[in-house]
């Protein structure tokens, strides 16, 4: 035998340890292989039992599959994504309300936050079943080419969803933590009895007060909800109009505000800016001074619509005050 006929022997030899490994791999992995990243999701705040789910917990909750389209940098997106309703999450974790303030629910909000601190708000009542409604989702698969997988390293393992967003700012990937909290005002709360006129106030430059002749002054809006039309001004241009002090150092501050609507007897309810906003949740939610052609009466001089909520708990009666507030980091 010669000595080129060994080496060609022992150049194969070497050649099949070295492809060995990738081998192996192909056929599922060895003991060596680096396990796959877990995806863990913080629930905090104001819940029963905070702590961390794993996606095998998360995939345990009765899943939903949802088709969303949206704007983004790189233009129009469509997906099909599966995963836990947010408020399911939140519902397991148990939501912690005061049984003695009517509504409890509907003055708190959750903040979805990303491995990268980006961050976005939804108002409690923007997610409720009784109310909003939105569906918005913990999703953990999308649907590509018929079949489902796990979301991709740039937008998961885990991520929320905002069904009905004009843009996908609150998209949140990476998504690691929920927080659940109360929205915190500085208006003290009335005796009730009809109002005459609300203060428009918080992190605005143009803080203002609203009357009949001012709010009648305003571009006019007319609305359906419950069988009738209500008549006034478009909430977001309202609150718009008086310059929003956001931090444009902050990718989409917008979306980490919120604004309190109270009645006078201390009756209070949160909305997100981001559920308003042209941008994104573009809901036509205004602050009606009429009803079927007539003033209003019993319910003040200006009351709250939401037409779109199921029940109308955000429909803040005699509203006294709307005060504009960024959610702490």
């Amino acid at each position: 035998m010669s000595f080129a006929h060994d080496f060609k022997r022992l150049a194969s030899l070497l050649l099949l340890l070295a492809l060995l490994p990738f081998a192996v791999t192909a056929c599922g992995g060895n003991d060596d292989s680096p396990p796959a990243p877990k995806a863990t999701l913080s629930v905090s705040g104001e819940v029963a039992t905070p702590g961390n789910l794993t996606l095998a917990q998360i995939q345990a909750l009765p899943a939903t599959t949802q088709t969303v389209s949206f704007g983004s940098g790189t233009g129009q997106q469509s997906h099909v994504y599966t995963g836990a309703t947010v408020w399911s999450v939140l519902n397991q974790a148990g939501i912690v309300v005061n049984s003695a303030v009517h509504n409890d629910v509907l003055g708190k909000y959750v903040v979805a936050t990303g491995s990268d601190n980006y961050r976005a708000l939804f108002a409690m009542g923007e997610l409720s079943p009784d109310f909003g409604n939105r569906g918005d989702l913990v999703a953990y698969a999308e649907t590509l080419n018929g079949a489902s997988a796990a979301l991709n390293s740039t937008d998961g393992p885990l991520r929320v969803t905002a069904p009905g967003d004009v843009k996908g700012g609150r998209y949140v990937s990476n998504l690691v933590k929920l927080e659940v909290h109360s929205a915190m005002s500085t208006v003290t709360a009335g005796g009730g009895g009809l109002t005459t006129q609300f203060q428009l106030l918080g992190a605005l430059n143009h803080p203002a007060t609203f009357d009949t002749a001012a709010l009648q002054a305003l571009p006019p809006v007319t609305r359906t909800a419950g069988g009738n039309s209500y008549t006034g001004a478009s909430l977001w241009d309202l609150i718009n109009a008086a310059g929003i002090q956001t931090n444009t150092a902050t990718k989409n501050d917008l979306l980490g505000f919120y604004v309190i609507a109270t009645g006078s007897d201390g009756y209070r309810v949160v909305i997100s800016l981001a559920e308003l906003s042209p941008d994104f949740g573009n809901q036509p939610d205004i602050v009606a001074y009429a009803m079927n052609g007539a003033p209003l009466t019993s319910t003040g001089f200006a009351r709250l619509v939401i037409p779109n909520d199921g029940k109308a708990g955000r429909y803040v009666s005699n509203l006294a005050a709307l005060e504009v507030v960024s959610a702490p980091r």
